[in-house]
């Protein structure tokens, strides 16, 4: 029978929550790497024993941790985060130039068939990728160097490179998210890039229709349709369907249309899922009921899925990196809250169970589906 690992980053560490394929009962092991924030904590397609981990701190900067079985051990990867290959400035909001930093790894894109073939989307925003597992790191330095750089902007929460999509069927077709900034394509695994954000509309900048300068807070696609993409924009939820060469908005009856992350079903390529905030100000749901909603029709039509979630008095966030969907016949639904929640969905989010509660704040959900 099928199990499921689900991989939790947190605040204050790491944690594997593990369940058969029914979903109904849940074992928790952690906290791994106590105290240190895990923005990022995932699992390699190719190898469901292979784990990787951003483990970082103000203190002591930035590990890559790697396990070979599972998450019962680990060890520390070379760092190798080295942007001394292209150096450059960005932009802070008054116009002021500002050099760019190493903060932390905020999100890791393992290839779907190589273990050791990872990218590493990082702060400020660049993108790096290993081929031996995390022993060594090289940037792929054409993306820092497009030409519209220098104008990028960080978001509230940084300038991060917070998402990359890996097209499965040509693994040289890359896609990467940068708050503030865009999305930025690739043809040829990385070395040039084009800017995606064609359609894009956000009155906060100068020029609200710039080909740079968008807040995107998360994009996501289905594995059989790599030319549909989906986006929850710092405001608008948006659809693509020529591969991010231009974007729609399908936030149609939402009743907010900011939010963090967005999901697309396992088996059914457009049925999405948002969680919306109330707003940019306001990071917590509606009215203080968290709900997640789900369109079966690839946007605009929207349904409010609640059944089992918190409708009085809630006030938590879900981060961009912390909803996730398994693969199993009846698709499983998994995000994580900043109060520290894990909810589980086993129908496709027509009902939620909690099945941890007083976690630390969560940074990240990841799911495998294990034989």
């Amino acid at each position: 029978m099928s199990k499921v690992r689900v991989l939790v980053g947190t605040q204050k560490g790491a944690f594997l929550l593990e369940a058969d394929g029914q979903r109904k009962r849940w074992h928790i092991e952690g906290p791994f790497f106590a105290g240190w924030e895990v923005y990022h904590l995932t699992g390699s397609p190719a190898d469901p024993n292979r784990l990787y981990a951003s483990q970082s701190s103000s203190w002591f900067g930035q590990i890559v941790q790697r396990s070979d079985d599972g998450g019962r051990s680990w060890r520390p990867s070379s760092n190798g985060f080295d942007y001394a290959s292209a150096p450059g400035t960005h932009q802070w909001y008054d116009g002021t130039p500002h050099p760019w930093e190493f903060a932390r790894v905020w999100h890791f894109a393992p290839s779907p068939d190589d273990p050791d073939t990872v990218y590493a989307g990082v702060e400020d925003a660049a993108l790096f990728k290993t081929t031996d597992g995390g022993a060594t790191w090289n940037e792929l330095a054409g993306l820092r160097e497009h030409r519209s750089a220098p104008d990028w902007q960080p978001g509230a929460g940084g300038m991060c490179a917070h998402t990359m999509l890996i097209d499965p069927s040509d693994t040289n077709r890359l896609h990467v998210a940068i708050s503030a900034a865009g999305v930025f394509r690739s043809e040829d695994g990385g070395t040039t890039w084009e800017a995606s954000d064609l359609g894009l509309h956000s009155d906060e900048i100068p020029d609200a229709r710039a080909e740079v300068g968008h807040c995107v807070h998360s994009i996501a696609r289905h594995r059989d349709r790599p030319d549909t993409l989906f986006m929850q924009k710092h405001w608008d939820v948006m659809r693509s369907d020529d591969g991010g060469r231009s974007w729609r908005e399908i936030s149609g009856d939402l009743p907010s249309d900011f939010g963090f992350p967005v999901a697309v079903h396992a088996h059914e390529p457009d049925t999405v899922y948002v969680v919306p905030m109330t707003s940019d100000s306001l990071h917590y749901p509606p009215s203080g009921r968290l709900c997640v909603y789900r369109s079966r029709v690839g946007g605009q039509e929207w349904q409010p899925m609640a059944k089992g979630l918190p409708q009085s008095h809630c006030y938590v966030n879900v981060l961009r990196g912390a909803f996730a969907v398994d693969s199993l016949d009846d698709c499983g639904l998994y995000f994580g809250t900043t109060g520290g929640q894990v909810y589980v969905s086993a129908d496709g989010g027509d009902s939620w169970e909690a099945i941890a509660h007083d976690l630390p704040r969560v940074m990240s959900v990841e799911v495998q589906t294990l034989s």
